[in-house]
This record gives structure tokens, C-alpha cells and sequence, in this order.
């Protein structure tokens, strides 16, 4: 989450008059992230959140990502719900931008990471894509392989000085990507993008999965990676070994892996690894200067990748 787009008391005053959701009594801009423009909302009613959607996220796909969570609250998944106006719209405009109003999760995201935290994390994973892997919905996943090329391709037209040493590791990277990505792996909807601000936790249990316009039909063995790497690394990329085993546990209390996702899984990891990599590279080069943002190191997903590229014998 972030603020790209800064709007006044007034305007969202005058948007939430086609909504019932009460009388604003305040609203803050919420600056972790880095997608989205979001402001938390206070109400004569409730707390929510108000996200107005920036370049990455495409119109087409917003119904999908509104469906998604209407139909994970309906399997008793914590998750936002999206709030409809007064015209039963979900989606609508504020500065020309598409924009939706979701319920408020209580919860915070951690300050430290620990095993039983990981446990809790694995076994939502399997909940979660144990509802997606029946679902008639259907995304694909718009940071596969060719987009990390294009970002990357990108980054490296910019003639950056300070990340030679990315781009002449990525250079090989993605050739061995490309001709080592597995096929036919199991899928799902996963939600892409698990990172520790988007987990809510109440007294060490989580109490709500947020942010999900990374969703994609994906295999499921992909996104425990993407978990993997932002839970079980430090920002120095030091591996930490029990928080791994109990994500792991925690996923196979509730589900399994077979032996192709196993055998898969050091190759998923190193591309887990490129595809944030290049994203915050992205981010790093061209973001907007006067965006109410917190960037994210990049050397951390680059020492994350080195990792996975000296310890191949990683089981899971």
C-alpha cells in the first residue's frame, strides 16, 4: 500500500455520498506498500479501507480481484470484503482512477517474524488455494516470465551505473529460468504478493490476508515459494531454516506436494526471487519523485537469489 494519489477532506466527503457507509469522521494515508494509493477511512459506521488503483493494476482484471475475496469470505476465509455504493457499484472513479471501498481487518502486521508465525502463514496458504484450486475464476499471471524480461530489459536501457552487478546476474539468470521452468505443475489461485504487510495477526494468529491484486492462477508450489523467500530470509539474506520448516509444516497440515512440486522447488525459488528483483529494481529507477512512498531494497531479493543459487539441495 501507499499514496500516489492525494485527495481532501472534501472529495472523499462528496464520494461517500453514494455510499451507506456513514459519516466520515476521519481518513489517513497509509504509506507501506508500493502498488496502490490507499487511505484508511473512519466512519459514523465502521473503519474501512479506500484503495484508488494506479498503473499496475489493469480495469479488466478489477472484477476479478472483487470476486476473488467475495468468494474466499464465502468459504470463511478472513479477508476483506469489497463494499458496493448505493447503485450496488464496487468499482468507481475518483479522479478519473478506478477505485473501491473494502472493509477494515483488524490486526497488525508483525515486527518480528517467528516459527509459530510461519506455521500459522503455511497453513493459510493451504487453506487458501484448497478454495482456489476449484474455483471457476480465473486470472493469468501477469508477472510471469516474459514480464520479468520486459522490466528487466527496462532497468537495463535505463544504463543504471549503481546495478551493473544485478543486471550482469540477471543476464544469466534468465536464461537458466527459461530453460529450467517447470510445466503442468499443480494450480490454483494463489495471492502472489504474501508479503508481512499483507498478513494481519491478532495475539500470534492471523487475522486477515489483504491486498490481493497480485491473484493469479499460478501453481501452488510457486507461491509457496514467493512465501518462502519474504518469510524465511532476513534483509540480509540469511537464511533462517525453522522458519522454513514450520511454514512448511503448517502448509502440509491442511495439504501436500508431489514429488514433481518437490523436485521443482529450487527452481521456483531463484524465479520467486527474480520476479520481486526486478520489480524493485523498477521501482528503484523510475519511481515518481514526489510519491508518499516507501521503496524497498532491491539487494536483499539480489542476496536471496544468490542464496538459492549456491544451496540447490533445499527440501521441502
Amino acid at each position: 500500500m501507499a499514496v500516489f494519489t492525494k485527495i481532501s477532506k472534501t472529495e472523499i466527503n462528496y464520494f461517500l455520498k453514494s455510499y451507506s457507509i456513514g459519516n466520515l469522521i476521519s481518513f489517513e494515508g497509509i504509506v507501506k506498500g508500493t502498488e496502490n494509493t490507499n487511505y484508511k477511512i473512519t466512519t459514523s459506521k465502521n473503519k474501512y479501507i479506500l484503495t484508488i488503483f494506479e498503473k499496475r493494476v489493469q480495469s479488466e482484471d478489477l472484477p476479478f480481484f472483487m470476486s476473488l475475496q467475495k468468494e474466499l469470505a464465502a468459504h470463511g476465509f478472513d479477508c476483506p470484503l469489497p463494499i458496493k455504493n448505493k447503485k450496488n457499484s464496487i468499482i468507481n472513479k475518483i479522479k478519473d482512477k478506478n477505485v473501491v471501498i473494502i472493509s477494515f481487518l483488524e490486526g497488525e502486521n508483525l515486527s518480528k517474524v517467528m516459527p509459530n508465525h510461519c506455521y500459522e502463514l503455511g497453513s493459510k496458504i493451504a487453506e487458501f488455494t484448497n478454495i482456489t484450486k476449484v474455483s471457476n475464476l480465473s486470472r493469468p499471471n501477469s508477472l510471469a516470465y516474459n514480464t520479468w524480461v520486459d522490466i528487466y530489459e527496462r532497468c537495463k536501457n535505463s544504463h543504471a551505473k549503481l546495478y551493473k552487478e544485478y543486471f550482469k546476474l540477471l543476464d544469466k539468470e534468465l536464461i537458466f529460468l527459461k530453460k529450467n521452468w517447470p510445466i503442468n505443475l499443480p494450480s490454483a489461485i494463489i495471492h502472489a504478493d504474501l508479503f508481512i504487510d499483507n498478513v494481519l495477526f491478532k495475539e500470534n494468529k492471523i487475522s486477515g490476508i489483504i491486498d490481493f491484486y497480485f491473484s493469479c492462477k499460478d501453481f501452488i508450489a510457486y507461491e509457496l515459494a514467493l512465501t518462502i523467500n519474504a518469510w524465511c530470509f532476513n534483509e540480509n539474506g540469511i537464511f533462517n531454516i525453522e522458519n522454513f520448516n514450520s511454514l512448511i509444516q503448517g502448509f502440509y497440515s491442511k495439504s501436500s506436494l508431489n514429488s514433481e512440486e518437490k523436485a521443482s522447488i529450487n527452481v521456483l525459488l531463484r524465479g520467486a526471487a527474480v520476479r520481486i528483483l526486478v520489480t524493485r529494481l523498477h521501482d528503484k529507477i523510475f519511481h515518481p519523485n514526489d510519491a508518499l512512498v516507501e521503496l524497498k531494497n532491491p539487494k536483499e531479493y539480489l542476496n536471496i537469489l544468490k542464496w538459492h543459487q549456491n544451496n540447490q539441495g533445499i527440501k521441502i
